[in-house]
């Protein structure tokens, strides 16, 4: 499917941020708010491997993890129905080819939050495999430092703070109104 030629209204919606941005919790809202199916990416990754993320990186590595996360993509995008909320992990927008594919096939938002939010967010969780037993804001500072120029890339950019989810979605919702009014206006589909 050319980016050009489909349908915005076909289109799935491919979250993308760092770990604690609220890709999963927005996704889900935003799926519910527009009536069509969620897909959490790193679920569906774990049951093609029948292990848990942090066992694939233990056990695998991050390269293998990324094949597999490749092809996972590319299976979600092509199952139908096509139009449906996908929630990536926070390394999938990174990877060139994923990139490429869902830049190409899908509307993406990228939720930005800043250091503080994704700290408080993720420091209760042990299924951050880049998290466990290290220095978590450290970690996350550098990730912002090398990726957030990347996820600038996504079709739409949605800064999170420390607000309610209906306040978020509704930032998202609107976000999407107004891309999709700019692309309609521009010719483009």
């Amino acid at each position: 499917m050319d980016r050009e030629n489909a349908s915005l209204s076909n289109r799935p919606i491919v979250m993308v941020g760092l770990m604690g941005a609220g890709k999963t919790s927005i996704g889900r809202a935003l799926a519910r708010r527009l009536k069509i199916p969620f897909v959490d990416s790193d679920k569906e990754i774990e049951a093609a491997a029948g292990c848990s993320v942090v066992d694939i990186f233990a056990m695998y590595g991050e390269a293998e993890f990324r094949r597999v996360e490749h092809r996972v993509m590319q299976r979600l995008l092509d199952t139908p129905p096509l139009r449906k909320v996908i929630s990536t992990g926070e390394g999938a927008f990174i990877t060139p080819a994923v990139r490429e594919m869902v830049l190409k096939r899908a509307i993406t938002i990228w939720l930005k939050a800043d250091l503080e939010l994704l700290v408080k967010r993720t420091n209760s969780r042990d299924t951050r495999p880049q998290l466990l037993h290290t220095d978590s804001r450290k970690i996350l500072a550098q990730l912002i430092k090398e990726r957030y120029d990347i996820y600038a890339l996504a079709d739409i950019t949605v800064e999170t703070k420390d607000e309610s989810l209906r306040r978020t979605l509704d930032k998202v919702m609107d976000a999407i109104q107004t891309y999709t009014k700019e692309r309609e206006t521009n010719g483009k589909k």
